[in-house]
């Protein structure tokens, strides 16, 4: 059994991957792309019109990862365990995906409106985050759309924020208990519990 070959536009988003992880961002070009594959310069140009193209590729696959695993979790339907699970989800995710996760989030995107693909798992997986809160406030009287929107952003920037120092090893540099360090994610998870009237 032979296995197809993939395509040069498959290939050159898997460089531009693998050049961002190992060199960073500002060295990705598709030239160094087409170097790295072995082909003339402008193949890649073939597929990608330019670097931005080719790089929202990139972080449209991430964020399509990101929402795709966040759909894979089942949800209970309880309004508050749902939101828990969300948030624990996304940590695992920013854990286990650390190029992407940054892509996603620490990266200075390519202009949206002239990629309007690029983003759009990331508003899917946004909206997942709005329909929780969503129901969560139904379920205690409702709230209009503009207090469920700013709740999912806290909710977000805090487990941004979260992600952040989980991922950059800044927790070594402090003289904290293991009790306290241990218990971080819970905590935090209690705490948007509290803000959020749980």
């Amino acid at each position: 059994m032979t296995t197809e070959k993939p395509s040069l536009r498959e290939l050159c988003v898997r460089e531009a991957l693998a050049i961002i992880e190992a060199d960073g961002l500002e060295n990705l070009s598709l030239r160094e792309v087409a170097r790295r594959l072995g082909v003339s310069h402008q193949a890649p140009y073939r597929h990608y019109p330019s670097r931005d193209h080719l790089l929202a590729e990139v972080i449209r696959r991430a964020y399509e990862g990101f929402a795709v695993y966040l759909d894979s979790h089942r949800l209970n339907g309880h309004p508050s365990a749902d939101l828990h699970a969300m948030g624990e989800a996304y940590l695992r995710y920013a854990l286990a995906h650390p190029l992407q996760y940054r892509l996603m989030f620490g990266t200075s995107l390519p202009a949206p409106a002239q990629h309007p693909d690029m983003l759009a798992s990331g508003r899917h997986a946004f909206d997942l985050l709005r329909h929780a809160v969503e129901r969560l406030h139904d379920q205690r009287g409702g709230a209009d759309l503009a207090t469920v929107e700013k709740d999912a952003l806290f909710i977000w920037s805090a487990l941004h924020g979260l992600a952040g120092i989980l991922q950059s090893g800044a927790l070594a540099t402090l003289d904290l208990s293991e009790s306290v360090t241990s218990g971080m994610v819970a905590h935090t998870f209690q705490r948007i519990g509290v803000a959020l009237g749980d």
